[in-house]
């Protein structure tokens, strides 16, 4: 079912088309493109400045205290506060730094993640850029964040920037493979690589009431937990926020960034958080499918987004309530646990598959991630190495 939002999107578009009526078709492709991403930035520009002041509002309240509650009714203007400030802050740049890489370190992070957005499907026919590999691209794409953390750190000339940028560099690594790995189950279940593809593919229903998610295997929900914990990493949010543990090591990457470069940082770590929370909504959580077959009069791309908002209150929820965690406990959980969890998804989903993909199936796949889950539990029990603490006090 479309709504008004939907047609007057639609209407824009061919009239913007229409100026290109009679031009070659990779022409006519190319600029249907760009007004799909001119509005995918309208819309998550728009978002991140919600989220930036939502967030402050959200963790006050939890940690029962004020938010921002100064500019503008109930303190919503302070996103556009912030944004006055960071442009009229000076840039200072170190006098030995490489300037031009200083400069376009932010610009590439920022670039990343909104290329990322570009392939995720947000509603019915609404994928901004449609391409076979969506998910690959994804994936390509985003492991230039990397490099663009690198630059910053190594541009800086500075050895705080330096070390935090390191950090943050191994930090990624470490969780991109179980990251790309949890991802392996939905294309091995699905056999595509397009997001519409496996959205469709987590569109019946069981007795019309009960979505075939795979959220819903146990193959599908221990690979969307493992999915979703490295997105926490890969987007540096708390209890992984290690590259910018400003009690540690200053501000990570970004110590010698300041106004708007700053700013493009932040924005480009609240982008990135969006992508892979709108990925995991379609690989795991049906995409912009109802939760129930009546439900389906509602705009596909509200479900997408009540989705995403849910994950994203998860993330919030999680900033307030854990403290950081060590970096050797981090890379602990990467290489030892999550990585050979992943690839035991991967199993499960192989044995779900050719048991035939019922009942059967979703027991014996349940079998498999729980035999190695209790396994690994044993031997990676380290309360045995470590003796009782005796704290001493000076007289």
């Amino acid at each position: 079912m479309t709504s008004a939002l939907d047609q007057i999107f639609v209407h824009t578009k061919r009239w913007l088309l229409s100026w290109v009526a009679g031009a070659p078709d990779w022409v006519i492709q190319i600029t249907s493109s760009l007004i799909n991403i001119v509005a995918l930035l309208a819309v998550f520009l728009t978002l991140f400045a919600l989220m930036s002041v939502l967030e402050r509002k959200i963790l006050a309240r939890m940690q029962n205290r004020y938010g921002p509650n100064r500019v503008g009714p109930f303190g919503l203007f302070q996103p556009v506060a912030d944004g006055i400030k960071m442009l009229i802050k000076e840039d200072i740049v170190p006098a030995r730094a490489d300037k031009v890489v200083h400069f376009l370190a932010p610009v590439i992070l920022a670039a990343v993640a909104i290329l990322t957005l570009g392939v995720i499907p947000y509603g019915r026919n609404m994928a901004p850029v449609a391409i076979n590999g969506g998910i690959l691209f994804f994936f390509a794409v985003g492991s230039a964040t990397e490099l663009a953390v690198f630059m910053a750190g190594w541009a800086s000339n500075n050895k705080f920037s330096m070390l935090g940028a390191m950090r943050a560099i191994a930090q990624m690594f470490s969780y991109e493979l179980p990251l790309i790995i949890a991802v392996l189950p939905v294309v091995m279940a699905v056999g595509s690589l397009v997001p519409d593809t496996i959205i469709t593919a987590q569109g019946e229903y069981t007795l019309g009431v009960v979505p075939r998610w795979f959220v819903f295997t146990p193959w599908g929900a221990a690979a969307f937990i493992l999915f979703f914990v490295s997105g926490l990493v890969e987007s540096n949010r708390t209890p992984f926020d290690v590259p910018e543990g400003e009690s540690e090591i200053v501000a990570g990457h970004m110590t010698e960034y300041s106004g708007f470069k700053y700013a493009t940082f932040f924005m480009a770590e609240y982008l990135g958080m969006f992508a892979v929370s709108g990925l995991a909504v379609t690989l795991f959580l049906g995409g912009w499918h109802a939760p129930v077959r009546v439900l389906e009069f509602v705009p596909s791309y509200v479900w997408f987004f009540l989705k995403l908002s849910a994950l994203l209150f998860v993330y919030i929820w999680l900033r307030a309530t854990l403290p950081r965690m060590r970096v050797d406990q981090m890379m602990n959980v990467a290489w030892k646990f999550m990585l050979p969890m992943a690839f035991t998804c991967v199993i499960a989903t192989a044995v779900w598959h050719y048991a035939g993909r019922g009942l059967r199936g979703w027991l014996w796949s349940l079998f498999v991630i729980v035999v190695v889950y209790s396994l690994m539990s044993i031997l990676l029990d380290t309360r045995r190495k470590f003796a009782p603490r005796v704290y001493r006090f000076a007289e």
